[in-house]
């Protein structure tokens, strides 16, 4: 059996030891650490690593990662009178945990208490500005102030303000039908417009093509009658020499002239074999030679 006084040194070890485990905590990269005596805090602690304290002392840990706040999805009254639904969010980092403790008690607490101040300075900054402000580059102009504004009371927090946005700006159901019915109206309206412009354009267009149409078809008309005139003029020339050399053969030939214009498309005549018409039809033989 042991002596007594290895079991009484054992004791005191593993009382050591429940007592050291009691006197020391660890803090992670990304923790930082307020250390309690009886509820009431004593020291933080934001150094990572192994930290001591005293048995009688508890820790509470915070993070020191980035967080992130994202308040309820708020109804805004702009200056234009337009109503939007604005969704915002902020990042946001624990700088002192004591203060943190002081005023919010735990994060959940935060969100709550500076979420709502969050939304009553975007109401008030908002409602100064008209819907055509947020959708243009004054947008981040307005951020910065927005985050300008909400410093000093994230401070009192023991909280630093990284980051302060307005992710979503939408308009209402009942808004956006009714700018939709505008805008459809709108256009409606503009196409209208567009196509009796077009159609006013068309008929001008129409109206000079005919006009220079029948411009260009009187000048040919006119040319055409010109050179058969002149064509005319030459062959009745032509004719009269030729009648000139030789009657006989001229009579011959408007003749010929005569049958093509008489017999053309298959034409039937009744006439007497021996009519003038048909004079050259019953002449055969060599031409007499003069």
């Amino acid at each position: 059996m042991a002596s007594p006084k290895i079991i009484a040194a054992g004791v005191v070890l593993v009382i050591a030891a429940v007592v050291g485990s009691m006197c020391v905590f660890t803090v992670r990269q990304d923790q930082q650490a307020l250390v309690l005596q009886f509820g009431n805090p004593v020291h933080a602690v934001s150094e990572p690593g192994l930290h001591f304290k005293l048995p009688i002392q508890n820790v509470e840990y915070y993070e020191r990662r980035i967080l992130e706040l994202d308040p309820p999805v708020q109804q805004v009254l702009l200056s234009d009178q337009k109503r939007v639904n604005v969704d915002s969010f902020a990042r946001w980092k624990i700088i002192d945990p004591l203060i943190f403790r002081q005023r919010a008690t735990n994060s959940a607490n935060f969100v709550q208490l500076f979420g709502q101040r969050l939304n009553s300075v975007i109401r008030g900054e908002l409602a100064q500005a008209p819907l055509v402000t947020l959708l243009s580059d004054n947008r981040a102009q307005i951020m910065e102030k927005i985050q300008s504004t909400l410093i000093k009371p994230a401070e009192e927090f023991g909280v630093e303000l990284i980051d302060v946005r307005i992710g979503r700006t939408d308009l209402p159901q009942e808004t956006s039908q009714a700018v939709y019915n505008r805008m459809r109206s709108s256009r409606i309206a503009e196409a209208a417009q567009l196509r009796a412009e077009g159609e006013e354009l068309k008929a001008k267009i129409q109206a000079e093509a005919d006009r220079e149409r029948i411009g260009i078809i009187a000048e040919a008309n006119r040319q055409a009658e010109v050179l058969r005139g002149e064509g005319d003029g030459q062959r009745n020339i032509i004719l009269g020499k030729a009648y000139g050399k030789d009657a006989e053969f001229f009579e011959f030939y408007r003749s010929l002239e005569a049958y093509k214009i008489a017999l053309d498309n298959g034409s039937t005549m009744v006439l007497s074999p021996d009519s003038e018409f048909f004079q050259y039809f019953n002449k055969s033989g060599p031409a007499t030679s003069r």
